[in-house]
């Protein structure tokens, strides 16, 4: 396996010359975190052994979202929270995505038009839920912002996961769409959602001051396809919620100024390989680095965090237990005494990093100008 922060050494320089007048200040933050990413440059926490008394210094991941090798406990926590959330009715990935058109002024103002198209997703099925004859009532989606297609380049969409459910507050009733055959059942129509997210969008982006392209698309893309009890869907989306665009283990080769890395084709659902030049790549990567403050993952509705006791009622009521959420967590592997295998517990954190060098990232020069 192959670490980002060998490629980022490596590259770093020739990315900088190349990419430097595109870069804000979380570029430079999330290059310079990855970097020292569980190296001796990192703050230390000391570790003792439970049975053999060996202590030793372990460097500490550097905890940023966008980096491959941290944040694992953190998307298993986000996974855990929503699989409890589960209600007995059929799931449904709704995916609604920005036109290319669009891409520059979301490149411009990515705060923003990002909010937008999370709250427009929510929006539109909202809107379709309360106009549907058999839903009739608040609906509840859980929604993650993606930035980029396998092959890591530019493409804003949203995943939405949403149970064919709803709740009528005023009647004070749940009211589901009956559950479909083997393909999966109907939930909304995908060609009518286009619509109304296209005119909402619009709409909104005028409202915000922004002025939209002189030309794009009449016809947008919104998919809408059954996942059954939702699991699936939600360990996909969890799996690289907090851990960047890219696992290390598909970074396969890095040598003579380029890097390959693998993906899977999304048509032909068959495993590829990209190369490109170690800037390229690193750019590839760091161009999703979302604003600071930025949150790419939201509940919506009754799936909402402040519906705890709605949703804690709904399965009192309905007499329905989650499923075996269990089974989709893994818990945080220990650390394991390198002399007699037992599992060593942490002492301190934080301590100082043996390497006391300066960072090559001006950071502190980039925010001032």
């Amino acid at each position: 396996m192959i670490r980002l922060a060998t490629v980022i050494e490596t590259f770093e320089a020739d990315f900088l010359a190349q990419y430097r007048d595109q870069l804000t200040p979380d570029h430079y933050r999330a290059l310079a975190a990855m970097k020292h990413c569980r190296t001796q440059a990192s703050p230390m926490m000391q570790v003792k052994c439970t049975e053999c008394e060996h202590q030793k210094l372990v460097p500490h991941s550097c905890g940023h979202r966008h980096c491959p090798h941290c944040q694992h406990h953190e998307s298993q926590q986000w996974l855990e929270r929503q699989l409890k959330k589960q209600v007995p009715a059929e799931y449904f990935l709704l995916t609604f995505t920005l036109p290319a058109e669009f891409r520059a002024l979301s490149w411009a103002h990515q705060s923003v038009v990002y909010d937008l198209l999370m709250s427009g997703s929510w929006e539109t099925v909202r809107t379709f839920s309360q106009n549907d004859k058999q839903l009739q009532g608040t609906p509840g989606a859980i929604a993650v912002l993606h930035t980029n297609t396998r092959r890591l380049d530019d493409h804003p969409h949203v995943h939405l996961v949403m149970p064919a459910a709803a709740v009528d507050g005023e009647q004070k009733q749940w009211r589901t769409k009956p559950r479909g055959k083997a393909k999966g059942g109907y939930l909304f129509n995908h060609k009518a959602l286009a619509k109304v997210f296209r005119a909402k969008r619009l709409a909104a982006i005028e409202a915000a001051g922004l002025t939209p392209p002189c030309r794009y698309p009449k016809e947008w893309v919104v998919d809408c396809k059954s996942v059954g009890s939702g699991e699936p869907a939600l360990l996909y989306l969890g799996r690289y919620l907090y851990r960047g665009v890219i696992q290390e283990n598909d970074i396969v080769a890095c040598k003579d100024g380029q890097v390959s890395f693998r993906y899977c084709n999304a048509k032909t659902e068959r495993r590829e390989q990209r190369t490109v030049s170690g800037a390229l790549f690193l750019w590839l990567v760091l161009q999703h680095v979302l604003p600071k403050g930025f949150r790419r993952a939201r509940n919506f509705g009754f799936l909402h965090p402040n519906c705890k006791r709605l949703i804690a009622l709904l399965h009192v009521l309905l007499k329905f237990v989650p499923g075996q959420w269990t089974a989709w967590i893994k818990e945080r592997p220990p650390i394991l005494c390198t002399r007699c295998g037992a599992v060593m517990v942490i002492v301190q954190t934080q301590l100082r990093p043996l390497f006391a060098g300066t960072l090559s990232i001006p950071i502190a020069t980039q925010e001032a100008n």
